[in-house]
């Protein structure tokens, strides 16, 4: 393997310090930008109500509430606003309640995925332990992401785990949303939400962990460069299913205090310097991570997995 570059050799502390500074406004802007989407999501199906439209609109909501999530876990990490009142608030109420997320216990959760990364106690490995795959392995399980079979067992699973003290925020949520809806004159577009998150969301999902860390070299690594990986994308990915700069995952992991905003500003710099020189951790888009996931030495015809 060829000699390496450490973190300290291609950025300074202050670099670091200007990095991991969050901005309210950008912070804000993002925030309202996601919300902007998810009502323009909606509205271009109310006012032009056709197949197309609604589809669209779909898809747009699948991406947009992988976008909530992303912003909540910034806020679990203290990395969104200035102030943590601010992003336990936000996170919780404005990013997490609409998936049913608790930034609290998605907090406690998701730092153990930090501590613990390239290591048998991860608690995110199980999601990506087996990439890559056979290629009829990867068509069966984005065919059961696209066919709701994925998104029906999690949505009857947060059904049945329902407790009003617990899940009150989520019912607020869809209180207030079919409420909107309903006096726009359009409550059949509450559907929209539930049909973005059974057949759009698991398949987006599914993208983003094989590409944070099912494509990644070594797992079992303690560095970064080889037990996560980072996906370059164009602008339509960044739209529809990488939103929020959730493709940067490699930087994150590098330097989880950097907010989301300022992760591709990281990425430029530490590539222009040569840090990730002779490993193998980034992706040119989603094509790129499927093509990854599957094992080269693998039939077509195969069937495990």
């Amino acid at each position: 393997m060829a000699t390496s570059l450490k973190l300290s050799d291609c950025i300074s502390n202050d670099e670091l310090r200007e990095l991991r500074r969050p901005s309210n406004w950008r912070a804000i802007f993002s925030l309202i930008f996601n919300w902007a989407v998810i009502a323009s999501a909606f509205a271009i199906a109310i006012i032009w109500p056709n197949p197309i439209t609604i589809v669209l609109g779909m898809l747009i909501l699948g991406g947009r509430q992988l976008g909530l999530g992303i912003l909540n876990h910034d806020c679990a990490h203290g990395a969104f606003f200035t102030r943590r009142k601010m992003n336990d608030f936000v996170g919780h109420w404005l990013c997490g309640a609409p998936l049913n997320t608790s930034l609290y216990a998605y907090r406690e959760y998701h730092l153990k995925h930090h501590k613990y990364a390239g290591t048998k106690d991860d608690p995110d490995l199980w999601f990506v332990e087996k990439y890559p795959v056979s290629r009829a392995s990867l068509k069966r399980k984005l065919l059961r992401d696209i066919t709701g079979r994925t998104g029906f067992r999690d949505t009857l699973g947060k059904i049945k785990r329902f407790r009003l003290a617990d899940n009150y925020p989520w019912l607020t949520f869809h209180a207030l949303l079919l409420a909107i809806l309903t006096l726009t004159g359009a409550p059949w577009a509450y559907l929209m939400w539930w049909a973005a998150e059974i057949f759009v969301y698991p398949f987006i999902m599914r993208l983003r962990q094989i590409g944070e860390h099912g494509v990644a070299s070594n797992r079992s690594s303690s560095d970064p460069r080889e037990n996560t990986s980072t996906t370059l994308v164009s602008w339509w990915e960044a739209l529809l299913v990488a939103p929020n700069h959730v493709n940067y995952h490699l930087e994150h992991h590098q330097f989880a205090a950097v907010p989301g905003y300022h992760l591709s500003k990281l990425h430029k710099r530490l590539a222009e310097r040569g840090y990730y020189d002779g490993f193998d951790c980034i992706s040119n888009g989603y094509v790129d991570v499927l093509r990854r996931a599957v094992r080269p030495d693998e039939p077509r015809s195969a069937t495990q997995g």
